[in-house]
């Protein structure tokens, strides 16, 4: 079949002109066609995603230039890189708003706070006695996510935890309707271990994980770094162990650099 996703015939594209280049066709006008519309089809595709989805709020736009501007500067021995782009962003955020209404959740459980973008944007979508608690391992990241929170009309609505994910995670006892996993990727296994044998997840619940594709390493694309390529090794394993867990029912969403939506099955 025919590729029919701008990313399949971008593929496609760029296939034949490197099979030319392989039987060493010369670089002609035909070859230069084809990679300014492969060009053209990965370019303009996130910014015409961003450009169809429903606007970001007042509040969330400016928390995203908030996260853009900020400087971090040296991390602390053992702490993460923390980087601009961890943000989750606003597609990626606009979804995680439709999940909430979609689904009535009122209790929504967040893996990986960063500067609080995400869980503001549950916070504005659940209804008026909806909580989000929201578990930060990073004081740096927590601080700004805690002013942001603090400014917000919605902030109310969020409960911000400090400290390594598991440990806030053994201390639940009331289960969660969705719960959003966008922490470090060598623990996403651990997290949902926990999740579903300690029953922290309400009956329908949806659990959704970010960066599941990790930046194509995770199916096979050449890493630009040695932390990328663990990084795409633990998501690989990650997601076997979800497709292979017969519990389970999943699907892997191309947003951003990947969202998997998975559920307990109702006979599992």
């Amino acid at each position: 079949m025919r590729p029919v996703t701008p990313v399949g015939i971008a593929a496609q594209e760029v296939g034949l002109v490197l099979d030319g280049l392989d039987a060493g066709l010369p670089v002609d006008d035909d070859v230069l066609a084809r990679l300014r519309r492969a060009h053209a089809l990965l370019a303009g595709l996130d910014p015409y995603v961003a450009a169809s989805t429903s606007p970001e709020s007042a509040q969330l736009a400016e928390l995203a230039r908030t996260t853009a501007g900020h400087r971090w500067g040296e991390h602390p021995p053992g702490a993460a890189q923390l980087e601009p782009e961890m943000v989750s962003g606003h597609v990626e955020a606009a979804l995680m708003q439709l999940l909430v209404r979609l689904s009535g959740a009122r209790r929504v459980l967040e893996i990986g706070t960063f500067t609080g973008y995400a869980a503001l944007a549950v916070a504005e979508a659940l209804p008026a006695d909806g909580v989000v608690v929201t578990c930060e391992a990073d004081p740096r990241a927590a601080a700004v996510a805690r002013d942001a929170f603090a400014r917000s009309d919605d902030g109310d609505r969020i409960e911000l935890l400090e400290g390594p994910a598991l440990a806030s995670l053994e201390q639940f006892g009331e289960p969660f309707d969705l719960v959003f996993v966008d922490a470090d990727k060598e623990g996403y296994s651990a997290y949902l271990d926990l999740l579903l044998e300690r029953g922290l997840l309400a009956d329908g619940a949806l659990v959704a994980v970010d960066n599941t594709l990790m930046q194509g390493v995770a199916y096979g694309a050449p890493p630009r770094s040695e932390r990328e390529a663990e990084q795409g090794r633990v998501i690989a394993a990650f997601n076997e162990r979800v497709a292979s867990d017969p519990s389970l029912v999943q699907v892997v969403l191309p947003v951003r650099d990947g969202l998997t939506l998975l559920q307990r099955r109702a006979d599992g």
